[in-house]
């Protein structure tokens, strides 16, 4: 429900929301402290019946290591996923899945362009479920890849261990648990941009400037949790043991017809192609961006990332666009330009996006471009999202501070 009332700034009519700001985050599957990652800790252990695929993820490390991954999958019985729940069961089942699609196309020093039908069926009835393309995105491989080594404090480095590995080792636990806890450190500051943007429509300057700082405070410590990348994830074992796994089926050189899904009867015997996981699928700087009012949608690479939400879970998707459509704090804060508190607090959120996006950079360069390329299926030059990412990356860069407001 909404009722209307006149902007104090230009005398239109705009929609007032009556729902609060965890109603707003809740409808859309968002937690009002952990953001985008589950309310609840992710499931550790399919039901009953599923045993074979624990069983297989348990050993994919080793599976995986031996040269042995496509006769353990071709072992597989094909089960149904029908009687899973919705919610942890599916969201466990698509990420086994994920990892045994990624580690059967790419296990072999040549990709495998035909994933069997035992393993494609069900992959693809449960990414239906889920709205989301059977591909490993970040949702599988970052949102409910963890667990707490105790449960009474929080979702951060130090407590928190991944629970499937496609590779296994510190270096491939790191880089995705780096991820995790970059989500758990944004939740706080997702409900902070919501309320900025109800300060601002509710003409509350003071409010709005209170929202934003604490807004600029967890990017702080997002930015922080980045910057640990090092710590544990070595770039040469990164780009030599980690990365080829989770490269998809577009812009992929090495899988130029894409990827056939044996036995799917909805792709028609036709080859699909499908981006893989990057971190650009994260749902945290878009709605960030959203509420900022940094528009990226004329380049290309902005282009590139409103396409990646296809990657996302349907309901942050949702919630990003609902953010793009609700009141502007940008155009706000520019009425508004004298108040030299306020603006300082919206800069400062906007130089933080800009210094995220430069230590992505700077890790690219390292972590990828710096490497020396061993195999096609693994390119330099190409991010796993399948976009010359060093050239887009760095351009992105350079547009954010363009929207630094003038005191």
């Amino acid at each position: 429900m909404s009722s209307r009332r006149p902007s104090n700034q230009l005398g239109e009519w705009s929609e007032v929301s009556t729902q609060t700001v965890d109603e707003f985050l809740a409808s859309h599957s968002v937690d009002p402290v952990r953001g985008f990652l589950p309310s609840a800790d992710p499931l550790e252990r399919l039901p009953a019946g599923f045993e074979c695929w624990e069983e297989l993820a348990a050993d994919l490390p080793k599976v995986v290591c031996a040269g042995r991954i496509h006769s353990a999958i071709a072992a597989l019985p094909e089960l149904s996923p029908t009687d899973l729940a919705d919610g942890p069961e599916l969201d466990r089942a698509m990420l086994l899945l994920s990892y045994f699609g990624h580690t059967y196309v790419f296990g072999d020093d040549e990709p495998r362009s035909t994933i069997p039908a035992n393993l494609a069926r069900p992959w693809y009835q449960v990414a239906a479920r889920l709205g989301r393309p059977p591909v490993l995105s970040y949702a599988s491989h970052s949102l409910v890849n963890w667990r707490r080594f105790d449960r009474g404090l929080p979702i951060e480095l130090g407590n928190i261990a991944r629970l499937e590995n496609i590779v296994g080792g510190m270096d491939d636990d790191w880089f995705v648990l780096v991820h995790v806890a970059i989500e758990s450190a944004a939740g706080a500051g997702v409900a902070a941009a919501v309320q900025a943007q109800d300060a601002a429509e509710h003409d509350d300057l003071e409010g709005l400037a209170k929202h934003l700082d604490a807004l600029g405070d967890v990017m702080e410590r997002m930015l922080g949790t980045l910057r640990r990348m090092p710590e544990h994830c070595d770039p040469y074992i990164y780009y030599n043991r980690v990365r080829r796994y989770i490269f998809g089926w577009l812009d992929n050189p090495a899988l130029p017809n894409g990827v056939l899904y044996e036995g799917v009867k909805e792709y028609a015997d036709r080859p699909q192609k499908f981006r893989g996981e990057t971190g650009a699928q994260s749902s945290v700087i878009p709605a960030f961006d959203a509420v900022l009012g940094l528009d990226y949608s004329g380049d290309v690479l902005g282009k590139h990332m409103v396409e990646l939400r296809a990657y996302m879970p349907p309901r942050h998707r949702v919630f990003v666009e609902a953010l793009e459509e609700r009141f502007s704090v940008r155009d706000y804060v520019a009425r508004n330009a004298d108040h030299k508190i306020l603006v300082a607090a919206y800069n400062r959120d906007v130089q933080l996006t800009g210094d995220f996006r430069r230590q992505h950079l700077e890790y690219a360069g390292t972590y990828i471009r710096g490497q020396v390329q061993t195999s096609g299926a693994n390119p330099v030059q190409v991010g796993t999202g399948g976009t010359p990412f060093m050239k887009y990356l760095s351009q992105h860069v350079l547009d954010t501070d363009r929207y630094l407001i003038e005191k």
